[in-house]
């Protein structure tokens, strides 16, 4: 995967009215589950995949917790930086792709959360290969029996509202689990096209498996909504 994708320019348009999404809305009490569910305790490291505009990372900086953002969008980033400054926290900050990146540190828990990169797909991704190289990654970058806790899309509920004009006109790939859209962003030469995949409980411990990483628990992981409960067919995300 090349470092600079279409998810790259997209969330570098998006950055500065990300947290204006509703799913944003539920930092403090995420933070209270990471914190319980991954047995934190003050000074521990901990690696944000995917950390965007920082809110996970600021609030564990907030609460004692060493942490790293990681994000492939330097316009992210930047908010990120901007936010910690006025949250008064430090947090070191690494631009770089979650297929490819790597650090000189081991930490005490991972955590990618919306996704987090597992299913942002560049347009030559390979739909299995790029959650297998960020999973790769994250074994590497924990330490010896440490946890880690990831939301990714439940494919559940894509399958459910996709019909098969959607597979005729491209939109949903049956095969990647993959839905494809376009937005349109500032200097690109046309509409950007992007593609996110879903994921299906047992291949997740599948693909968890193969990094060496053992699955303890899948629950629903809706952002608002989660908790030690089983998935809901037609919810965004699980645990």
């Amino acid at each position: 995967m090349t470092h600079e994708t279409e998810w790259t320019a997209f969330f570098n348009d998006h950055a500065t009215i990300y947290e204006t999404n509703c799913f944003t809305k539920n930092t403090m009490a995420e933070v209270d589950f990471l914190v319980e569910e991954l047995h934190l305790t003050p000074d521990q490291s901990i690696l944000d995949l995917g950390c965007g505009t920082g809110r996970h990372a600021i609030e564990l900086a907030r609460r004692g917790f060493r942490v790293t953002g990681l994000d492939v969008s330097p316009g992210m980033l930047t908010e990120a930086r901007r936010n910690a400054k006025a949250a008064g926290v430090d947090v070191t900050w690494i631009e770089a792709n979650a297929c490819d990146f790597s650090v000189e540190t081991s930490f005490d828990a991972v955590i990618g959360l919306c996704e987090g990169g597992l299913g942002l797909l560049g347009t030559g991704d390979d739909p299995i290969g790029q959650p297998q190289a960020i999973l790769a990654n994250v074994a590497q970058a924990l330490k010896p029996n440490a946890m880690c806790l990831f939301t990714v899309l439940n494919a559940h509920a894509l399958i459910r509202r996709r019909t098969q004009d959607d597979v005729v006109t491209g939109e949903f790939d049956p095969v990647a689990l993959a839905e494809r859209s376009e937005c349109i962003v500032p200097d690109a030469p046309g509409p950007t096209v992007l593609r996110e995949r879903a994921f299906v409980p047992t291949e997740i411990v599948l693909l968890f498996a193969q990094a060496g990483l053992e699955v303890l628990h899948i629950w629903g992981g809706t952002a608002g909504n989660w908790g030690r409960r089983p998935i809901d067919l037609d919810e965004i995300e699980f645990m």
